[in-house]
């Protein structure tokens, strides 16, 4: 007996249902979101995802509503498997209803389940007041919660995005803004209402806003930066913590090699400044490091780089900014940064060039020792393989937090002659203790004497040249992956955060 022609109307049916589904908000309302520059929600998953690899669940929830405003589903990002969910804006504002608030905990539930990475595109309006029963409404975010530091967790906001599904992007380990973006608690219209003020979105939440105040980690201009930069970020993190980050195969850029452009860029005198980006640029392989959230805490510079085909975090002190002098906005950037590297096995770089945590008032009213402890307590207590180079200068509690700090697992403290340490440079000494002005050459030889004998009391592992900068990070490196010899699990934290 033939059966097909049995299907044939209801898998019509089907077909029918899905459509409307894939037509989301409609021609008119897909077509006005495109005249704004941006990406439909099913675009933006076709931007981001391999090509075919995306695969729908429930594509039919919300019956009318379009997947009731929230595409979900799973797709491959460089061949590696992903879970992901985009807010449809040209349905209902993106907002969420009860079978959208149903598959964001599914997403998250499968992310663990599976042990692949979490990616969330942002453009809605919170919860739909729609006076349905939406049961125990945060369960999503317990369950983004629970992914925390067990699958890397990813969010783009690329449109305004408020209320609940807002809550989404700080929970996450990387929050990336289109310029079309805007985060906040509640939106202009509720603002209004509620307090009486009346500002636009930009002004309340929007790149500029969301960027000063940390709530966002990096800014590209369209849909299509800011997902490739997701697909970027993600290269150099393994799946979960249930695995090592994946190693690139080796070309001619990730060999040993010298590095004599070091002694152009960095100067002997303490007191001139030069960009640590083009230290960066010098010692990883390739120019191909990737900053996070580079307009805040600026100095302190946090990137992802490779390191002889492995995956690093580099935690770096810019003595283009402050000095180097690490304030309570760069020392918080830092803390979570390592905390995130430290969760999926990343080894740390540690590029310390700094006179100390920013002094004087308007820094300690900020809580620069409360952000610095935070720190302090994320670095010590961090268990992946942990580098430390010292170019000119770490002072204070300002080497302790850029894990200068004997006896505390490093895999290597290296240090340049003439780098020093101490409560105090040599300058601030020599004008505490009223020595004349022409003291320079003073200066450069006490710096010079004092790396000397911190190394005879092994104050750090070895003294190197700057030329040797990249081939000793990188024998050590090697060496110190050997130590992956159990099976990679996630960290068990037991520091409180200050």
């Amino acid at each position: 007996m033939d059966h097909a022609q049995d299907w044939k109307e209801t898998l019509a049916d089907l077909d029918r249902r899905r459509e409307r589904a894939f037509g989301m908000g409609g021609p008119e309302r897909v077509a006005r979101h495109h005249a704004k520059g941006k990406l439909d929600a099913r675009a933006r998953l076709d931007r981001l995802l391999d090509d075919g690899s995306f695969q729908e669940f429930g594509t039919l929830v919300g019956g009318d509503v379009a997947a009731d405003g929230l595409i979900a589903g799973a797709g491959r990002i460089d061949g590696v498997p992903v879970m992901v969910g985009a807010e449809d804006f040209t349905t209902l504002a993106g907002s969420i209803g009860p079978g959208g608030n149903s598959k964001r905990y599914r997403l998250a539930e499968l992310a663990l389940r599976n042990k692949i990475p979490l990616v969330m595109l942002l453009e809605g309006a919170g919860f739909r007041p729609s006076g349905e029963h939406y049961g125990r409404t945060p369960t999503d975010l317990i369950a983004q919660a629970k992914c925390s530091g067990k699958v890397p967790t990813v969010s783009a906001v690329l449109g305004p995005s408020a209320g609940h599904g807002a809550l989404v992007a700080p929970v996450c380990d990387f929050t990336i803004m289109s310029s079309h973006g805007a985060i906040f608690t509640a939106g202009p219209p509720v603002v209004k209402e509620s307090t009486g003020e009346d500002i636009p979105k930009e002004d309340l939440g929007g790149p500029g806003v969301a960027l000063a105040s940390g709530v966002i980690h990096n800014h590209a201009e369209d849909d299509e930066t800011v997902l490739d930069d997701i697909r970027r970020y993600l290269s150099y993190f393994p799946s979960s913590a249930w695995s090592y980050p994946p190693t690139r195969l080796a070309d001619d850029t990730a060999g040993p090699r010298p590095t004599p452009e070091i002694c152009d860029i960095v100067s002997r005198d303490n007191r001139h400044i030069y960009d640590m980006r083009s230290v960066l640029d010098v010692i990883f392989d390739r120019p191909d490091w990737f900053e996070v959230q580079p307009t805040f805490g600026r100095a302190v510079i946090c990137a992802l780089a490779h390191l002889g085909g492995y995956p690093v975090a580099v935690v770096a002190n810019q003595p283009e900014v402050l000095a180097g002098s690490i304030d309570a906005d760069a020392a918080d950037k830092a803390a979570h940064f390592i905390a995130v590297a430290d969760a999926f096995h990343l080894p740390i770089v540690f590029l310390a060039d700094n006179p100390g945590m920013l002094p004087g008032s308007r820094s300690e009213r900020r809580g620069v020792l409360r952000s610095g402890a935070r720190m302090f307590a994320a670095q010590t207590s961090a268990t992946t393989l942990k580098l430390h180079v010292t170019l000119r200068k770490a002072f204070g509690f300002g080497s302790m937090v850029m894990s200068l700090l004997g006896f505390d697992d490093q895999v290597a403290t290296f240090a340049y002659p003439g780098a020093t340490m101490g409560a105090m440079g040599a300058a601030a000494l020599s004008k505490a203790t009223n020595a004349g002005e022409d003291y320079t050459e003073v200066l450069k030889q006490m710096e010079l004497e004092a790396s000397y004998r911190s190394a005879g009391h092994l104050g750090f592992d070895e003294l190197i040249s700057p030329e040797e900068t990249r081939d000793a990070l990188l024998a050590t490196l090697q060496r110190g992956i050997f130590s992956r010899q159990a099976v990679a699990e996630p960290v068990s934290r037991t520091v409180i955060t200050p």
